[in-house]
């Protein structure tokens, strides 16, 4: 077991968001959150990842762990490399296995040519997937996505896919969240986020 939620809830002035969420990710499976906007997605996953406390419950993990979220923390005058650098500081992963990941990364999502640019000149299909690329620097244990592959092209889509398909295979849990996931045959688990309930 990488993560288990244990009756979770959460309320904001009053108003309940999270009603008793419960659930476990395990090694080497995706799982899928669908609902609607609103629906409490984006809280649930700031509380998995340790940005949000819960009014009840609690959460363990294992492992290391990535998160991309549905609003790419990026800083608009620092180039893509220097967002490598920038995050592999703060993972404390070494200057050279730092390199060969992020070339790696690179690579596969098919972005190296814009590795010198600055962030505020991209597009947000290339922004999500720097975004999505730091949630990878770190070789995660547990892989923690917010709608994920906003503003990716037919092609990235599908090397977001391929990529997911290896980390499964290398035991990493996969958590993605969405308000539609089309591809439903790639993940183990589905859950329906409604009312604050999780189905």
């Amino acid at each position: 077991m990488i993560l288990s939620s244990e009756h979770i809830s959460k309320s904001f002035g009053g108003k309940k968001v999270l009603t008793d969420i419960s659930f476990e990710l395990h090694a080497g499976t995706i799982t899928g959150i669908v609902g609607e906007n609103g629906s409490g997605k984006s809280v649930l996953m700031e509380i998995l990842v340790g940005v949000r406390k819960p009014n009840k419950g609690k959460i363990n993990s294992n492992g290391r762990l990535g998160y991309c979220p549905q609003n790419a923390l990026l800083f608009p005058h620092l180039t893509v490399q220097e967002h490598f650098k920038y995050f592999s500081t703060a993972y404390g992963i070494d200057v050279e296995h730092s390199n060969t990941v992020s070339e790696e990364l690179l690579n596969h999502f098919n972005f190296d040519k814009y590795k010198h640019e600055i962030i505020k000149h991209l597009s947000g299909g290339t922004k999500q997937k720097l975004n999505l690329s730091i949630a990878l620097l770190n070789q995660p244990d547990l892989l923690i996505l917010d709608e994920p592959y906003n503003g990716f092209d037919w092609d990235t889509y599908q090397k977001f896919w391929n990529y997911t398909d290896q980390l499964k295979k290398q035991g990493c849990a996969i958590l993605i969240v969405s308000h539609l996931i089309s591809d439903k045959e790639k993940l183990d688990h589905i859950y329906k986020l409604e009312n604050g309930i999780l189905i």
